[in-house]
């Protein structure tokens, strides 16, 4: 309906420029607003205030014009029941009832694509998120970015485009090493209480598994290659490929219980075995953007927006770090990916401006800004009122497996995604366990388990009804929580939309959350399955479109939807 009014007032832009009271070159930009309070209206606009000046008149006075023209609209006042006009010359719409009860035969048509649209047009965007070193299990910052990140792949295939999931393994350099001897250690029989154990090591329980499967001469599988343990313990390159392997096979397991899967795997290393990061130096130092000093080759990364210069080879000869990202993103857009979106953690903002800047300097007509990163901020787990800092497993750390273990995939994954990623999360196992309306995906859970009830009931006793049937008995829906609901279902694909576009999930989370409280508040207050044959039709075509609804929203929350609890 803002699309169907925001046209019509368009056209009445046009008539009052006809009627010479605003000037032809006058283009305002029209924006129809849900209200806050509905005793105002369900919808409102401020386009006499935006255009009161250029036609020299008082808002209310244009206001006035403006309303009186749309009254005149046969087509647009069969959707609008009547106008006001509040304050300083806002106008508020009421929608008629026809308007407003027309979602559910558009959700009970669409089924489980209502709410998607061809906002992306089929172009192509990649997704990487999570890209964790294969250094030890997932932990719980790696499962708010495997949350929030497919979430956003989710949205994006919802509204049109050609989404491919990434996950880049940082399988190069010191933390590798790191784990190579950690491993080696375990395998001589060492332990972290020993005075030879690497001054990095890492000290958790699962290097002791990687090590006991090693030389027990275990074959894993990860990406589809076969690593074999060697069972040598002085063999630190063949140790260092098996727990690579064994490593991301148990992230790949991790993610499996998190309902997540990924299009590509793309290794760090290949980019050096390919010379893929010599190439890409070599085409900065020949465009000149590089310099050397203390023994170093800097790259002029203040050509480019960065307080400093940033060193790329350091003089040990090894790269920086930023240095390999920049070759892997010009590999990205080499593969045609013109939009490419980076969930990350919030430690990888200093490398923005960086990577950007290497780009730009490759002068292969990157655009400026590219690529588009989300980041997010650190998550605090709390039992008890008490933070949880280890798992038994990782030892210094939670794991993404603690919580699914403890309060399951679903709870997981909406309590990950619920709030902006910008914002820091504190995780309350204690609430994400509770089967009570404090705790959000029970409530809203419960909301479509209540609704598939009412469906059992009614097939029970034998009340049928269809689309058809449904239609002429819609103008039933005229309690103030049934008018609640049918504005949330009518808002569903502008969530989604809006959500997508400025690649927020938790949008969806919230909006679910609202959705829930409405269809609970209407539950509560009236009976479903009554006597009346009309009033009863009604109310089971709209207890459908929004069981629908619900599920479509916690899909791409990658939530389920439970017909019972």
């Amino acid at each position: 309906m803002k699309d169907f009014i925001s046209e019509h007032l368009s056209l009445v832009v046009e008539q009052l420029k006809s009627q010479n009271l605003l000037p032809e070159d006058f283009q305002p930009r029209i924006h129809v607003d849900n209200t806050k309070d509905k005793a105002h209206g369900d919808l409102a606009c401020n386009l006499a205030l935006m255009a009161a000046k250029a036609a020299g008149k008082k808002p209310r006075e244009l206001a006035d014009e403006i309303v009186n023209l749309l009254l005149a609209n046969t087509d647009f006042m069969q959707q609008v029941s009547k106008m006001e006009i509040a304050g300083p010359g806002f106008i508020n719409f009421f929608l008629s009832q026809g308007a407003l009860t027309a979602v559910i035969g558009q959700v009970l048509e669409q089924g489980a694509v209502f709410g998607h649209s061809n906002q992306g047009q089929g172009e192509k965007v990649q997704v990487e998120f999570v890209s964790a070193n294969p250094t030890g299990p997932l932990h719980i910052g790696h499962g708010r970015g495997a949350a929030v990140g497919d979430c956003l792949c989710r949205l994006l295939q919802a509204t049109g485009w050609d989404v491919t999931r990434e996950f880049y393994y940082n399988d190069a350099g010191a933390q590798i090493n790191n784990l190579a001897l950690s491993v080696q250690a375990r395998a001589r029989g060492l332990g972290p209480e020993d005075a030879s154990w690497p001054e990095d090591g890492y000290r958790g329980d699962y290097i002791q598994e990687v090590a006991r499967s090693y030389m027990a001469g275990d074959t894993v599988i990860a990406d589809n290659q076969q690593v074999k343990g060697e069972a040598d313990p002085e063999n630190t390159d063949a140790i260092r490929r098996f727990a690579v392997a064994f490593l991301r096979r148990e992230q790949d397991l991790d993610l499996q219980a998190f309902g997540v899967a990924f299009d590509v795997y793309f290794l760090e290393s290949s980019l050096y075995e390919k010379g893929l990061v010599e190439a890409a130096v070599q085409q900065l130092i020949n465009n000149g953007f590089t310099y050397e000093e203390g023994g170093a080759l800097w790259l002029r990364t203040t050509d480019f927006g960065d307080d400093k210069d940033r060193v790329m080879r350091k003089t040990d000869g090894g790269y920086t770090y930023f240095v390999p990202d920049v070759a892997y993103h010009l590999n990205k857009w080499q593969r045609g990916f013109k939009k490419v979106i980076n969930e990350q953690g919030a430690d990888h903002h200093s490398t923005i401006t960086r990577v950007r800047a290497g780009l730009q300097a490759l002068k292969v007509d990157i655009p400026e800004g590219w690529p588009d990163y989300v980041l997010h901020q650190m998550v605090t787990v709390m039992r008890g009122g008490e933070e949880v800092k280890i798992s038994k497993r990782a030892g210094s750390y939670v794991t993404l497996r603690d919580l699914i273990d403890e309060v399951g995939c679903d709870a997981t994954r909406y309590f990950l995604a619920a709030r902006a990623p910008s914002s820091q999360l504190t995780f309350d196992i204690d609430l994400a366990r509770s089967q009570t309306n404090d705790n959000p995906v029970y409530y809203i859970q419960y909301a479509h388990a209540r609704l598939c009830s009412v469906a059992r009931q009614a097939e029970d006793k034998g009340y049928s009804w269809s689309v058809e049937t449904a239609q002429p008995c819609l103008d039933q829906l005229n309690t103030d929580q049934e008018q609640a609901v049918l504005n949330l279902l009518a808002r569903f694909p502008e969530v989604v939309e809006k959500a997508a576009r400025e690649l927020e999930p938790h949008q969806i989370a919230q909006y679910l959350r609202d959705l829930a409280a409405a269809m609970h508040s209407w539950y509560n207050a009236k009976q479903f399955l009554v006597e009346d044959e009309a009033v009863r039709t009604a109310r089971l075509a709209l207890a459908a479109a929004t069981r629908q609804v619900l599920v479509n929203g916690l899909q791409l929350l990658g939530v389920t939807a439970p017909k019972s609890m």
